[in-house]
């Protein structure tokens, strides 16, 4: 994925958000040279906050990719306790028709929740007994405190101020039907590095061609800073 098509996903994205009222903590606006000379912002690198622009490697973002900004992100270790920081919280922009693919988590549960715009889909399956993809198993799922049953392939769709519940094993995929979905997703701890077990053999992280200064750092820049 191009630099200059980053940056314009980046710029288009934070106005979109701007437009609902969200308002981004500051580091979202620090130039790449603010990452790289500020020896405080550990916390911030290590728990990867920040942008996030992903086409999965496929290089067909406009088909399949997400918008991502990370709010706050706790520690496995903290999990593991069973107290401290064990929570995370992000916000995503998925445009009309754009997929996020098929997936599920080892670790992570999370809760789904269109903030506004127009709708998001979310196509769902089971699990097999090993925790495997599942083509003809169904599950149950809570949205907005209510048990929903759902049967092998179904389409969940969600209007602004609905959500839905996802455990480890929920294989889903989703986007935005009739136009840019808002999305906020509040989770336990979230290692994008580790814990996104696709259906199919993709990446998690965008392939980046460096064809422009960038006008932000991606959390997957962070690798390349100075310790």
């Amino acid at each position: 994925m191009k630099r200059s098509r980053i940056n314009e996903v980046l710029t288009e994205g934070a106005a979109f958000m701007a437009s609902h009222g969200v308002v981004l903590p500051p580091f979202a606006d620090w130039a790449p040279e603010t990452f790289r000379t500020r020896t405080d912002i550990g916390r911030i690198t290590g728990a990867r906050l920040g942008w996030d622009i992903t086409d999965y490697g496929a290089g067909r973002f406009d088909e399949m990719g997400l918008f991502l900004f990370t709010l706050r992100n706790g520690e496995l270790a903290n999990l593991e306790r069973g107290r401290g920081m064990v929570y995370a919280e992000k916000l995503l922009i998925s445009q009309a028709d754009q997929l996020s693919p098929m997936h599920t988590h080892i670790v992570k549960t999370e809760d789904i929740i269109n903030r506004g715009g127009a709708t998001l889909a979310i196509e769902l399956y089971g699990s097999d007994d090993q925790g495997n993809f599942a083509e003809d198993r169904g599950g149950e799922v809570i949205c907005d405190g209510i048990a929903r049953r759902f049967a092998p392939g179904e389409v969940l769709k969600l209007a602004p101020g609905e959500s839905i519940t996802l455990q480890p094993g929920d294989w889903h995929a989703f986007w935005g039907e009739g136009g840019p979905v808002l999305i906020g997703e509040v989770s336990t701890v979230n290692d994008d590095l580790t814990d996104n077990i696709f259906r199919e053999p993709i990446g998690r992280f965008a392939k980046v061609e460096e064809d422009e200064a960038p006008l932000r750092l991606l959390v997957s820049d962070y690798d390349d800073l100075p310790n």
